[in-house]
């Protein structure tokens, strides 16, 4: 049975920006998706899920900082911080702490991957060259994303969006 994630949506800029970094540096043959800034990756298909979204989606646009880029064996991400959003993804998570994955019910952190499972030191250069000419700037998280997991590609279900 398929399962469903749930993203926080970002700003047309911001997501422009992200979309160009993955589709340069993300491996092509495993780069089914836009870049995206997932708060839950394996959640039941149930109505319930865009109900509580729905109801958290009555609130205004949610400022996040882009903090930093970060890397791993293989991979580049940038690391966000967003405490409104962090709370309101806690809030989610102590609703459904039932229907939660191991994943889910870890802490999470809040990044967007521009880059995975590349060659090390293809990820050690990108790292480099992206980190040299960062500067911590503002995104702003729009709505929320729902997506139902076709083992690849995700397949858009609905949008939440805030108040503008």
């Amino acid at each position: 049975m398929p399962s469903l994630i749930v993203t926080a949506l970002m700003d047309a800029v911001a997501q422009e920006r992200f979309d160009q970094l993955r589709r340069r540096h993300f491996p092509p043959e495993r780069n089914h998706l836009d870049a995206h800034l997932t708060l839950f990756h394996r959640l039941p298909e149930d109505p319930a899920i865009g109900a509580a979204l729905r109801a958290v989606a009555d609130r205004p646009v949610i400022t996040a900082l882009v903090r930093r880029v970060r890397g791993w064996r293989g991979g580049v991400a940038y690391d966000l911080v967003a405490p409104e959003l962090t709370d309101l993804r806690a809030r989610l998570a102590k609703d459904w702490a039932a229907l939660l994955s191991a994943q889910d019910r870890a802490k999470a952190d809040l990044h967007v991957t521009v880059q995975n499972k590349a060659d090390p030191a293809a990820a050690e250069r990108l790292l480099a060259e992206l980190g040299a000419v960062f500067s911590p700037y503002d995104v702003q998280v729009v709505g929320l994303g729902l997506w139902r997991y076709l083992g690849g590609p995700w397949e858009p279900v609905r949008r939440f969006g805030f108040e503008q």
